[in-house]
Order: C-alpha cells, then sequence, then structure tokens
C-alpha cells in the first residue's frame, strides 16, 4: 500500500512559497491565498490522487500554476478585456510581499506573455530545474529553454524601455 500524503505537513512547509509563486502569476494577494487555498483544497478532497509523495509538491505547483491561469481568465472576461481606468495604490499586504527593490523588474515581468512570465517566475522565482518547470507547466524541456530565452530578451526590453519613458509600465496591461 502507498504511504499517505500528510497534507498539514505539505501545508505547513510548503503554503508560503505557494503564495509566493501564485502572488507573481495573478499580481494580488487575496487572489494568491485564494488559488493556494483552493489548490490544497483540492488534494483534501482527492487524498488518493497523489500515488507517490515525493511528487505532492509537484503536484501542488501544477495546480497552483493552473488556477493562477483560470484566474486571470476570469478576471480578464470580468473587465471585458479593457484595462482598469484608476490603479489603486498597492495595500501594505503587497508592499511587504513585493520589496521596492524588486517593483521595476515585477512591472516588467507583467508585460511579459503569460507563458513567458510562468517560466521566469518558476525558474528564477521558485528556483525550478528545466525538468520540473517543464512538468509543472506540462511543456517540453525545450519549450521552457526557448521561453525563457525569449522571456528575457523581452523582460530586458521592457525594463529598458521603463527606464527610459519614466511610465511604471501598468499602462500596457
Amino acid at each position: 500500500m502507498a504511504e499517505a500524503v500528510d497534507i498539514t505537513e505539505l501545508y505547513a512547509a510548503h503554503r508560503l512559497s505557494l503564495v509566493r509563486l501564485a502572488i507573481l502569476l495573478v499580481d494580488d494577494l487575496a487572489s494568491a491565498e485564494d488559488v493556494v487555498q483552493d489548490a490544497f483544497a483540492a488534494l483534501t478532497r482527492r487524498p488518493g490522487a497523489i500515488k507517490d509523495p515525493s511528487k505532492a509538491l509537484a503536484y501542488l505547483r501544477v495546480s497552483v500554476v493552473n488556477a493562477s491561469r483560470s484566474a486571470l481568465r476570469r478576471r480578464r472576461t470580468a473587465r471585458a478585456y479593457s484595462p482598469p481606468h484608476d490603479t489603486a495604490p498597492p495595500t501594505p499586504e503587497d508592499t511587504a510581499v513585493l520589496a521596492e527593490e524588486h517593483r521595476q523588474v515585477i512591472v516588467a515581468l507583467h508585460t511579459l506573455a503569460p507563458r513567458q512570465r510562468e517560466v521566469l517566475v518558476l525558474r528564477y522565482w521558485s528556483n525550478l530545474s528545466e525538468a520540473e518547470i517543464a512538468a509543472a507547466l506540462q511543456i517540453s524541456q525545450g519549450t521552457v529553454k526557448s521561453t525563457a530565452s525569449r522571456a528575457l530578451v523581452a523582460l530586458e526590453k521592457a525594463m529598458t524601455t521603463h527606464m527610459s519613458s519614466g511610465t511604471d509600465g501598468k499602462e500596457q496591461r
């Protein structure tokens, strides 16, 4: 019989890192926490979904990435594909999670295509290998490599444009 996954231990050990991953994908703390909570709730409803406990974290990462994509799709639909006119200032919680020294990178990161952003976040924020990223996004390792390469070029261009224009980049969303 396979060893059972201890969801309580998984939650205690990995909740914060999964929230950090989600916040970079969905851009707000409340949605990020909801995404992670939903991933753990789904795992609780289906305890037999993971046969190998060593793969539980990878399963949760895939769930968080997929739920983040869904949250962004719902958000786009709600906004009817038009950007908001007024953007609210970041909350104190957002400021605590996203330190000021990373603000320009975060702004530039959100100008990238969703797949490019996902690859860079998983690689440089979550420190996943190309194989782990490929598994999380359900793409080939070659696609991870080429997407990361193109994303870094696009990120550099966005940051150069941002720095030379003096804008915060939010109007590009």
